[in-house]
């Protein structure tokens, strides 16, 4: 299509003499494009003075399309000397600037294609002119030890374009903002000062080439001053020293500027390399809702520097900076990527307008918001533009008379200028009222009158680490008000009151998580919820506040994805990260993350204690089998890689049986088939014993070692072959063995619920269909229930239960009733490994009757729901006087009784019936009541 077919619009000339005067420069041209040339001209007095001199260009570019014509000028470029690239280069910028200027007035390029057109103009100034400085230095003998050849990549050094450049968004008559470093790592300690000189003289030369204004104009003013420190820094920096001062004293407002840095000329690998290593600087791994107080500050200090404060008037409004102007939607959208990038990577997006979609397709920004402010950003970016055009004036102030006004107006097409004012004030304020809300901070308001003692737990906040920063008690009083409000509504609002003071007694620092408040008032019900319900979650809170980001995460409350899911998700998280250690606190990250979503949906009955269970055991599995391939990785890369098959991991006791609760530590066995090879073949080789041991240890530090993120699980491996006494991995070889011929009736009672969870899938499935053949074996043993009734009776001796409320250990209690169930298992050669289905299991052998199977049933659930809800709410034995209302509450609904007198009727009852029947099969006589 042709420039005059691809019309959309067209400005009407302010001054119809000056329009006509440039119509008459282009006789052949069709009327539409005559009509265009003439509003332009007669609407801007620099386009004007373009079209004038470039007369031809400008002609054979509107006989076809404009894209072609700029990519011929940016093409014409590149072979160019040193000596002929200043004139070419202000050559391209008055062509570009006037065929951008035509396409966006005629609508035939969108925003995005004219800021993308004086962006790629930028781009290719910048990156040849640093090539050949570069070059011409290298030629000098004033860069050590860099050849001719290196001049291609600039000998590592790298300008990086910044805000608006870096985005790709150029303003029609924009500045260019770069940050000029180099790859110090390149060149030897003693040749680093000389290299150092050359390239900052290589970036004053480029700032001249591309600045100063000649008989042929200039290309870009060209602006250094947000590199680090600017005030004291030189023009090029080395990388080394860039990173160590945004590691040490990098602001929020430096970190909002490399949301849009990108390298654009000399060394682009070096250049993104050091923004891979910038990526922890600028993207937070928690929600920084901090960000926003940072940015709110930053546009009130913006405000008052250029006098913008006050009521909206028109005349001499700054669209930039001004009240709804195009910098407010920038802050909108960049401070959200800011929170939300560091856990969404898919935010981490240069453009204003791909940005507001992405955080609309992520949750963060409703949709009709995002799409009104992409609206609006367009037309304030085009009246900007139309503001430059006049006289190319780096300008973003609306005019203070009648006249420009009506010059404004006639450049966007609209002969009214009344109309063209009222709905660019219907734009801003409206754009005012979008962006307010979500950067000002709300008001201090009164609080709720307060007990006497309610008062005093209140008056002693202050002194708590979490409000000791001027900046977090600011923030915390503003909260306050509504905390104690919804406090007060809780069953009992002084207990709730004192769990939530032990909530922020625990807290370590509180800036981050009261933003996060603040943004998100629905977490303080949350807060408030598990305060005055789950002491022990809310203690777990107070060590762990980063686990709420993943309430705002957008699928916290989504259906569980199962363990396949999970450990999918999770081994991907770890590909993409570099370090052994980064990713062990990344697994701890994510693993606590799920962990609370699962104590929050038990806890707010969107699960039972069973499918809790269930979630748990699968979050457990998912992480022993991502955390594996990685602990083998770092282990085979000091000692060579797994002699023979390599090993696997089996799952023993609750996580074997797929039924953890929310405190519930890991048994394990790891189990390795060295074949025939007798040591492994690496740096530092290990026969295969030491080799699979050290292995071992090595899986148990990468789960249960604390670091930053604290652990992962706690791990028991007592249940491997002769428990503490064996060594803590067995070969294949000698677990068979072992089994078969040495282990005692428990330990085959413990493989009942033994499930390969990681490692060599080969050697796992010889593992699961040798338990199976065992279990078939072994549970025809004339010894069997004489056992099972020793062990009963030294587990009562050993554990007896502790408190009223004990589900777990005692006469009929949960650990008598698995005990059965797996001796039911082993007796019938059934390789169940659940409580129900190893009881039906007993059943179906004719052992007991079904009636039998369903007492048991019966009081196993009630022991399993008392003691999973038991685990949530605190971390000692249940006192329902000390856990309170809410959780008392919890406890009833749970175990879906009235009453704690019916609750401990009920409990009473069922273990009684149950530790009749086991005594009853055990051949034992039952203790007296």
């Amino acid at each position: 299509m042709t420039f005059a077919t691809r019309l959309s619009r067209c400005p009407i000339p302010f001054d119809p003499e000056a329009g006509a005067e440039a119509r008459g420069l282009f006789p052949d041209q069709p009327p539409e494009i005559g009509a265009l040339i003439a509003g332009t001209a007669g609407c801007s007095p620099y386009l004007k003075g373009l079209l004038e001199r470039e007369v031809d260009w400008i002609g054979a570019a509107l006989a076809g399309g404009p894209e072609p014509a700029l990519e011929a000028e940016l093409a014409s470029l590149q072979e160019l000397p040193l000596a002929d690239l200043g004139a070419a280069l202000r050559r391209a910028k008055r062509r570009i600037a006037l065929l951008a200027g035509l396409a966006d007035l005629g609508g035939v390029w969108s925003l995005e294609q004219v800021t993308g057109a004086l962006t790629s103009l930028a781009d290719t100034a910048v990156d040849l002119a640093l090539k050949r400085l570069v070059g011409d230095e290298i030629r000098r003998g004033k860069i050590p030890g860099a050849t001719p050849e290196d001049a291609e990549t600039a000998a590592g050094m790298v300008a990086l374009a910044m805000g608006k450049m870096g985005a790709g968004e150029l303003n029609y008559s924009s500045d260019i903002d770069l940050i000029c470093l180099y790859d110090e790592s390149r060149y030897d300690p003693e040749d680093s000062h000389e290299a150092r000189a050359g390239f900052i003289r290589v970036t004053r030369k480029m700032t001249a080439l591309l600045t100063d204004l000649t008989a042929e104009g200039y290309v870009f003013r060209t602006d250094l001053r947000l590199r680090p420190d600017a005030a004291v820094t030189p023009v090029c920096l080395s990388m080394a020293a860039a990173e160590s001062y945004y590691e040490s004293v990098g602001r929020t407002w430096e970190r909002a500027a490399y949301v849009k840095a990108r390298p654009c000329g000399g060394d682009l690998a070096a250049g993104a390399r050091f923004l891979k290593t910038l990526t922890p600087f600028v993207w937070r791994k928690h929600l920084d809702f901090a960000a926003i107080q940072d940015a709110h500050d930053m546009r009130l200090r913006i405000r008052a520097h250029k006098g913008l404060a006050g009521p909206l008037v028109l005349e001499g409004h700054n669209m930039k900076l001004g009240r709804g102007g195009i910098r407010e939607i920038e802050f909108f959208t960049q401070t959200r990527q800011i929170i939300a990038g560091g856990r969404d990577p898919d935010l981490r997006v240069r453009g204003t307008v791909e940005g507001l979609a992405r955080l609309a397709d992520r949750g963060w920004v409703p949709a009709e918001v995002a799409e009104e402010l992409t609206e609006h950003y367009r037309a304030h970016r085009e009246v900007e533009h139309r503001l430059q055009m006049v006289q190319d004036a780096q300008t973003h102030l609306l005019p203070t008379s009648a006249a420009g006004f009506d010059r404004i107006a006639r450049m966007t097409g609209e002969g009214d200028t009344a109309r063209f004012r009222a709905r660019l004030t219907e734009r801003l304020e409206r754009v005012d009222t979008l962006t307010e809300g979500f950067f000002a901070p709300g008001e201090e308001a009164e609080g709720p009158d307060l007990s006497e003692s309610a008062a005093a737990i209140v008056e002693g906040w202050h002194v708590y680490p979490a409000l000791r920063s001027d900046r977090a008690g600011q923030i915390f009083r503003r909260l306050r008000p509504t905390i104690l409000g919804r406090l007060q509504r809780a069953a009992n609002p002084d207990e709730a009151l004192r769990q939530f003071d032990g909530f922020l007694k625990g807290l370590p620092a509180g800036v981050q998580l009261f933003s996060l408040f603040e943004a998100n008032p629905q977490l303080i019900d949350l807060i408030v919820d598990i305060c005055a319900t789950a002491p022990q979650l809310s203690t777990y809170l107070s060590r762990n506040a980063g686990v709420l980001d993943a309430v705002l995460g957008g699928d916290f409350f989504a259906p569980w994805p199962g363990v396949a899911a999970l450990r999918a998700g999770l081994t991907e998280m770890l590909a993409g990260i570099g370090d052994y250690e980064g990713k062990l606190d990344a697994a701890r990250r994510w693993a606590k993350e799920w962990h609370f979503r699962i104590g929050v949906h038990h806890l707010r009955g969107l699960i039972d204690a069973f499918e809790a269970a269930k979630q748990y055991a699968d979050l457990a599995e998912a992480a022993v089998a991502a955390v594996w391939p990685p602990c083998v990785a770092e282990f085979a890369r000091k000692h060579g890689a797994p002699p023979g098959r390599g090993a696997m991991v089996l799952g023993m006791g609750s996580l074997g049986a797929g039924r953890l609760n929310a405190t519930s530590d890991l048994d394990l066995i790891v189990i390795y088939d060295p074949e025939e090879a007798e040591a492994s073949d690496g740096r530092r080789p290990l026969a295969v014993r030491p080799y699979y041991a050290r292995l071992t240890q090595a899986l148990v530090t990468a789960l249960s070692a604390p670091m930053a993120e604290g652990r992962l699980y706690e791990v028991d491996m007592r249940l491997r072959p002769s428990g503490r006494q064996g060594p803590v991995a067995t070969s294949w070889a000698s677990f068979v063995s072992y089994q078969r011929d040495e282990a005692w009736t428990w330990e085959h009672l413990a493989l009942t619920r033994a499930r390969p969870i990681a490692g060599n899938e080969a050697l796992a499935a010889d593992v699961e269909a040798f338990r199976r053949a065992l279990l078939a074996e072994k549970g025809q043993g004339a010894t069997v229930l004489e056992d099972v009734a020793r062990m009963r009776a030294r587990l009562r001796a050993a554990k007896p239960g502790d408190g009223a409320w004990e589900a777990k250990q005692g006469p009929g209690r949960m650990m008598e009733i698995e005990l059965l169930a797996q001796t039911a298992a082993l007796r019938a050669g059934d390789p169940a490994r659940r409580v129900e289905a190893q009881l039906r299991a007993g059943a179906r052998s004719g052992w007991y009757d079904k009636a039998v199977e369903e007492e048991l049933l019966a009081a196993y659930r009630l022991c399993w729901r008392l003691t999973a809800a038991t685990r949530l709410l605190t971390d000692r034995a249940l006192d329902l006087d000390a856990v309170g209302e809410g959780a008392t509450a919890f406890l009833l609904r749970e175990t879906g009784v009235a009453s704690v007198s019916d609750l401990a009727a009920a409990l009473a009852e069922r273990t009684a019936a149950a530790e009749r029947r086991i005594s009853a099969l055990l051949g034992q006589a039952q203790e007296p009541a």
